[in-house]
């Protein structure tokens, strides 16, 4: 993503009016969100809003050249580029299709992808100042350089934000970096396929790879064998929800009853069951693809998320290279006869148990219900889970707001939680409220953390799926479907 001065300047100019009003009614106590957010925080969300949901959409192609603009490496990170090389055997394939038909109803509509290389990131903190230039050395000796910073076992396999179809590993240098430092470990930043081009599941078969990677280095990778114990899944948004279904992948896979003993991943035999990883950390994850749930019209006044788009605005959308596809498909990310799948929206899961210890921040965003329904039912099934919300802030909010007291906070208890499952401690469930401005805190009990019933749930997304799949609604998160 493009962060120049420049690129920029390109953006904020033409909304100095609009910023200059809203800074105005913020100070005039004539905003809704005044008594709740500070003016900086006014300021970044109602611009990113007005990005957002601008009146004239950006073809899809755009967007995604854009989020893919490399910043550059400087300062505090250490980055070593690789590429996990796809395993000549097809048994990994297998097992993802395996689940992914497991979870089926009847009607589905989803294609294998093929195994590919997967690009990623290792990102270690460099203790330098924060215009130090990128050292002139092989990518294998930044991952040595990297490695001597490194004075605990945390390897957070992480996977980005960006609606699926967005931004990369570069985006989010400045994110795993700071996980990388607060932790003492280092982070694998994967560099998933994005959809269109690449529909569901070919992003998760990607991460399956990733983290068999981990465990059975590929020849000629950098890093020696890491054991799962010391392994947290991580992401945020599109990449929780990436996190989570990988998680819930593996626990298919153990819970099949395959009859097959071992795998093989190039030329590793590999024992049933896969382990799970030590621990899944996720920021504002994305569990419901559909869309459907009450706050995403209760709590739009403290997001910048754009309103799910009408049939009406999706008829204006401007075509491109990537979207629509050919053949049409009605949703970015997967066929519209996939979007309540277990795998496609975790919220739809219905069995979290013996899943690894689960922790998730969100603010009171439009996608708060969808994260408190899943962290409820993970904890009414035996699952640890640690919960905290965060009063009238966004989506993400901890990533938009770097160097506020709530993101200082957030980065805290989300690296105490990594620390802590890899080295073993026990983790008990526990729901936390962070009041805005003062940031005063309270219990919550997650197991009674969801506002509605399963039945609910499964009816709404139901709903939400048969109409974006017979074309009265448009595209669930950003973008239109497009006929």
């Amino acid at each position: 993503m493009d962060t120049s001065p420049a690129a920029v300047a390109r953006l904020v100019i033409p909304k100095v009016p609009f910023l200059c009003k809203t800074a105005l009614w913020h100070s005039l106590w004539l905003s809704p969100t005044s008594s709740k957010w500070d003016l900086k925080t006014e300021l970044i969300i109602k611009m990113i809003r007005s990005i957002l949901d601008s009146p004239t959409p950006t073809p899809i192609s755009k967007q995604q050249k854009a989020s893919l603009k490399d910043p550059g490496i400087k300062g505090k990170m250490w980055i070593s580029k690789v590429t996990l090389p796809a395993p000549g055997e097809g048994d990994v394939r297998d097992l993802v299709m395996n689940a992914v038909d497991a979870f089926k109803d009847g009607g589905e509509v989803c294609a294998p992808p093929e195994l590919c290389p997967v690009g990623a990131e290792w990102t270690g903190y460099r203790n330098v100042d924060a215009n130090r230039p990128r050292l002139d050395l092989s990518e294998a000796q930044h991952y040595q350089r990297l490695m001597l910073e490194v004075s605990s076992e945390v390897t957070i396999l992480y996977f980005h934000g960006g609606a699926h179809f967005m931004m990369d590993p570069s985006s989010h240098r400045n994110i795993t970096s700071h996980l990388a430092h607060l932790t003492s470990g280092h982070c694998l930043s994967v560099r998933y396929r994005l959809a269109p081009q690449n529909p569901f599941p070919s992003a998760l078969l990607d991460a399956f790879v990733a983290y068999l990677s981990l465990m059975y280095p590929p020849p000629d990778s950098y890093h020696t064998s890491v054991p799962p114990t010391t392994i947290v899944f991580s992401g945020d948004s599109a990449g929780g929800n990436i996190s989570l279904a990988l998680c819930q992948l593996i626990l298919q896979i153990n819970r099949s009853g395959s009859p097959l003993q071992t795998i093989s991943f190039h030329g590793n035999t590999i024992a049933l069951p896969i382990p799970l990883p030590a621990g899944c950390a996720t920021i504002s994850p994305w569990l419901d693809m559909t869309r459907a749930m009450p706050s995403v019209a209760s709590n739009a006044q403290y997001d910048y998320l754009p309103p799910p788009i009408t049939r009406e605005k999706a008829s204006t959308f401007p075509s491109c290279e990537i979207w629509p596809t050919d053949p049409p498909r009605g949703d970015l990310y997967c066929d519209t006869t996939m979007l309540c799948h277990q795998l496609v929206s975790p919220l739809a899961v219905e069995d979290w148990s013996g899943c690894c210890p689960l922790w998730f921040s969100c603010g009171e965003e439009m996608m708060a219900d969808e994260v408190q329904i899943v962290a409820a039912k993970a904890a009414k099934q035996g699952v640890p889970v640690l919960f905290e919300q965060w009063e009238a802030m966004p989506h993400c909010f901890a990533l938009i707001l770097l160097g506020t007291p709530m993101s200082k906070r957030c980065f805290k208890d989300w690296t105490n939680f990594c620390r802590r499952v890899v080295k073993g401690e026990d983790v008990q469930t526990k729901g936390l409220w962070f009041q805005a401005r003062s940031q005063k805190e309270r219990e919550v009990d997650v197991r009674g953390l969801a506002k509605i019933e399963d039945s609910e749930v499964k009816s709404r997304m139901d709903d939400a799926r048969e109409r974006r799949h017979i074309g009265l609604e448009g595209e669930a998160k950003i973008l239109p479907k497009l006929a």
